[in-house]
């Protein structure tokens, strides 16, 4: 496993990290198959873990906390995240920080989290939507500052909504955020254009997610997948993005190199952007764990198939949809 910086708080994290939302909430989530996955990852070298207290309503968290248990003695990174207030994933353009994020509520999801994980300190505290339009709010700040001067958080960071990477530029230059988790996949390469670059100015760790984008660049779905009833991914995957999905992911095949999968492809190209220190794919199942983090082994995509996966880029805007 090869390890990166993670920004100005200076940790060795392992390049593959663990998302951790399809533990809990997920239909599927079997408590019996992700133990033995969340282990094998750690003999593997995993060694950075990110949670949130919205997945299955804290559930994920504890999972996460049996775990540190049975490691006592290694360092596992643990980012986790405030739900906002509201409940409402994105945030929405108006939403206040009084609605999302006032300071009581800030302090109440830290302490809850920090009991379902079992530790004294968090490493990553996140807050789980943004809007840019709260930069400058103090009550944030002042918030931010008391939870790490108290040793309850040790570094706090940014998950930006949803295909909006420049919707915490303004955030960033107030030199309070230590991270941000963004997606970042083949069709999703937007935050090259601002947010990286501030990212490396400012020695911003960047945490990529979704590098299958919900399981397209896997390979895997069709014009007729469909997931259980409840499942999120039946209202995300609506017909019209489900197959331009599709599609797109078909005319990805002719570049695949001989010996390697779409599923190994995709976290590849991931890793050739220096700036980001960490992906986080989701690992449900033993099989998969394996397989994603034994991509983390120094190889490099050639040059001139990053240059043609570029061209795949896909630039998309917010929707009812798209969560």
């Amino acid at each position: 496993m090869i390890h990166r910086t993670f920004g100005r708080m200076g940790w060795s994290v392992s390049e593959i990290g663990y998302g951790m939302w399809g533990l809990a909430g997920w239909t599927g989530s079997d408590e019996t198959e992700s133990q033995p996955t969340l282990e094998q990852a750690v003999a593997l070298g995993c060694n950075f873990f990110d949670t949130a207290w919205a997945y299955g309503s804290g559930r994920s968290e504890q999972i996460l906390g049996g775990l540190l248990k049975n490691h006592p003695g290694k360092t596992l990174h643990v980012a986790t995240k405030i739900p906002p207030k509201n409940l409402q994933w994105p945030s929405r353009r108006g939403s206040t920080l009084d609605d999302c994020f006032p300071p009581d509520h800030i302090r109440e999801y830290t302490e809850k989290s920090l009991e379902n994980l079992g530790v004294a300190t968090i490493d990553l505290q996140q807050f789980h939507v943004w809007e840019d339009a709260w930069a400058h709010d103090e009550r944030w700040h002042r918030a931010v500052d008391d939870l790490k001067r108290q040793g309850m958080i040790r570094a706090i960071g940014v998950s930006i909504n949803r295909w909006e990477p420049a919707n915490v530029l303004e955030t960033l230059k107030t030199g309070l955020i230590d991270s941000v988790q963004v997606i970042y996949n083949i069709f999703d390469q937007a935050p090259d254009d601002e947010l990286f670059p501030l990212c490396r100015e400012r020695n911003i760790a960047v945490i990529a997610r979704i590098p299958f984008d919900e399981g397209t660049l896997t390979g895997t779905l069709t014009k007729q997948t469909r997931w259980p009833e409840g499942d999120w991914r039946n209202t995300y995957f609506v017909p019209e993005n489900l197959s331009a999905s599709v599609d797109r992911a078909l005319a990805l095949r002719p570049l695949i190199p001989p010996g390697m999968t779409m599923p190994e492809l995709a976290p590849r190209w991931i890793l050739e952007e220096p700036t980001v220190a960490t992906t986080i794919p989701g690992m449900r199942k033993l099989k998969h764990a394996v397989a994603n983090l034994a991509v983390s082994d120094g190889k490099r995509l050639d040059p001139k198939l990053v240059q043609q996966l570029r061209a795949h880029r896909w630039d998309r805007t917010p929707t009812k949809w798209s969560q």
